[in-house]
């Protein structure tokens, strides 16, 4: 961050906010020590930050855990970005339809910058493999939803990402670089992204993203198939196509109205 964006920032906010980033689905909960450690703030700002966040409902202590817990209040905050969200409700149809014929999973992933978040979810009624929440963070790497994101960015700001992480994690950068060119080449042959196992070994995903940002926001939609079920073989058949009209039919919805 430079100086002149700090500038820009109330220090505290900033420094509340870094807490309650420090939560996420695979670390739900976290002593006073341990958010030390994530944020690198002194014991006394800490305390009274948390102190704060949990008079708020943002953050809730736990005497059972004798750690700290996400607030319901969080809870709140993230109501009306998804209830502004109506192209959701719109496509959670289609989407439920189309997980039931493939038996597997259909996604909604919204981004902004380098956050890219699953905002909608459907699934098919003989799916069994692993369910993520609505709200967790995607990967940009690992997952065809991530890459089909990056390449919607524009190349100054890919660039800066795969920089940055170029950095923390060269062999990963590289690896990132040679999917995003698979990536793009199949965007080109057959209007989706794909992954292989990237992230769970026994599911097979592809990804479309809508042509256009909405209100500054990347929309991608994926479809998830186990590698056991015949539609992994059939991607380019079936599930493509039938991905790529439901995407076509939400961008016919927003190009009929200000839906979103």
């Amino acid at each position: 961050m430079n100086s002149e964006a700090d500038g820009k920032l109330v220090s505290a906010l900033v420094r509340g906010v870094s807490i309650l980033g420090c939560f996420s689905n695979k670390r739900q909960e976290l002593s006073g020590k341990e958010l030390m450690d994530l944020t690198g703030l002194p014991k006394p700002t800490l305390f009274r930050l948390t102190d704060t966040l949990c008079e708020l409902g943002l953050l809730r202590y736990s005497e059972r855990l004798s750690k700290f817990v996400p607030g319901i209040g969080l809870l709140n905050l993230s109501s009306p970005v998804l209830a502004r969200m109506h192209l959701r409700q719109f496509a959670r149809p289609q989407m439920m339809e189309l997980a039931n014929h493939i038996g597997g999973q259909i996604q909604i992933g919204v981004g902004a910058g380098r956050t890219l978040v699953l905002v909608e979810l459907a699934n098919g009624m003989d799916n069994k493999v692993f369910t993520p929440q609505i709200g967790v963070g995607m990967s940009l790497s690992r997952t065809a939803t991530g890459r089909a994101y990056l390449l919607c960015l524009p190349e100054a700001e890919r660039e800066a990402y795969l920089a940055e992480l170029a950095e923390r994690e060269p062999e990963r950068a590289v690896q990132l670089r040679e999917r995003l060119a698979d990536a793009r080449e199949d965007l080109a042959t057959h209007g989706f992204c794909r992954s292989h196992g990237d992230l769970h070994r026994e599911i097979q995903s592809i990804a479309v993203p809508l042509s256009q940002p909405i209100d500054g926001e990347r929309w991608v939609i994926a479809a998830s198939v186990p590698t056991y079920n015949p539609k992994s073989r059939e991607l380019e058949s079936d599930v493509g196509p039938r991905l790529i009209s439901l995407v076509r039919s939400m961008e016919g919805v927003l190009g009929a109205s200000s839906l979103y």
